[in-house]
């Protein structure tokens, strides 16, 4: 489980540094990722690249996960710290989020 812990800070690590293809390069190739813009989900590496840029053009998120956890179905829980501010510094959301990764072992 050590593995699958650091392998998501790394991962919001390389979110925040906009290294957007490293991030895509861990995710599934049938990724489901919820589209908090715009309502909805996006679907697949191509769709997820393509909202994030839509996203980072408007607005510059920054995401520290605080807890990680395994919830007993195959998934980990992850406790984030969600900052998102305008593209002038503006703050526009400082708040505390779930989400939850499928572990591949899992």
């Amino acid at each position: 489980m050590s593995d699958e812990v650091e392998l998501l800070k790394r991962i919001y690590s390389l979110f925040n540094g906009r290294e957007i293809e490293s991030v895509l390069a861990t995710m599934h190739p049938d990724v489901v990722w919820a589209n908090g813009m715009e309502g909805g989900h996006v679907h697949g590496r191509d769709e997820v690249r393509s909202y994030w840029k839509r996203q980072w053009a408007l607005v510059d998120p920054h995401v520290e996960p605080l807890e990680i956890s395994p919830n007993g179905k195959g998934e980990l829980e992850v406790k984030v710290h969600q900052v998102v501010r305008d593209r002038e510094g503006n703050l526009l959301a400082d708040r505390f989020v779930f989400t939850c990764s499928r572990s591949e072992t899992g």
